[in-house]
């Protein structure tokens, strides 16, 4: 990302932000429901100087982690093998359409009952949320491969798993990286609600704590820094996609 393109992305939300604090000010705004930015921005430095913010940021990220980790390694394989044999994808059809509708939030007191209040009650439920991305992206990437690729894999005496490792994988890696990365803000996403909803831990429990305790610019502290992180765990994934995937790009580039 150019300077030039960052800093053009950054004059909407400034200009949004300045027009928040002189609406509070001229009192259009309710300053105990929206609070300012000129008291948001230091809650927001205070929870991170006091090691508030990061403790719960830690918290949430590492529930958010397992829980997509958990979906990767079920979602890529058995994507690869759904995209690879058609005749199983039929047969499997109607149970994945049949759960993918499933509100992930719906899972919180079964998940509840089971792990408590814990880390791996937010894995659990982002997990589930983050399958269906990867595993339908992983599904269709198989699918657009050249036919002829994995003929030539058959052709030089390639095992079907061969064949998936050294020719569907690779092949499948860009559609597939693009579905981790939006698993991924998926995985933020649950983690926070399923803490503002049920388990006392990570960011949302701050957020809803600092609404309780009717600290509004605490709370928005915690939302502006929850989409700040997510911004930058996005732009790092970017980032690592054009790193390993280079020859991608560059055949991208030379076409």
């Amino acid at each position: 990302m150019t300077l030039r393109r960052l800093l053009l992305g950054l004059v909407f939300p400034v200009a949004l932000l300045a027009a928040w604090e002189v609406s509070v000010r001229a009192g259009l705004l309710s300053e105990d429901v929206f609070s300012r930015i000129s008291r948001i921005v230091p809650a927001l430095l205070e929870g991170l100087a006091d090691g508030t913010i990061v403790a719960r940021t830690y918290e949430t990220l590492a529930a958010a982690l397992f829980g997509w980790a958990i979906a990767a390694a079920i979602g890529i394989p058995l994507g690869l093998v759904l995209g690879l044999v058609r005749p199983l994808e039929r047969l499997t059809l109607v149970t994945i359409e049949a759960l993918r509708p499933v509100p992930s939030a719906a899972l919180i007191p079964i998940v509840l009952l089971i792990f408590g209040f814990s880390l791996e009650l937010d894995a659990t439920v982002a997990a589930f949320a983050c399958l269906w991305p990867v595993l339908i992206v992983t599904t269709g990437a198989v699918r657009g491969i050249e036919p002829r690729l994995l003929e030539v894999g058959r052709a030089l005496g390639y095992g079907a798993l061969a064949r998936i490792w050294h020719f569907a994988l690779p092949a499948a890696l860009p559609g597939i990286a693009v579905g981790l990365r939006v698993a991924f803000g998926i995985a933020i996403v649950v983690a926070v609600t399923v803490e503002i909803a049920a388990n006392p831990r990570g960011l949302g429990y701050a957020m809803i704590t600092a609404q309780q305790s009717l600290r509004a610019e605490v709370m928005y502290a915690y939302l502006f820094w929850i989409g700040l992180v997510g911004w930058l765990i996005n732009v790092a994934m970017i980032r690592a996609e054009r790193h390993w995937l280079r020859w991608y790009w560059a055949a991208r580039g030379a076409a």
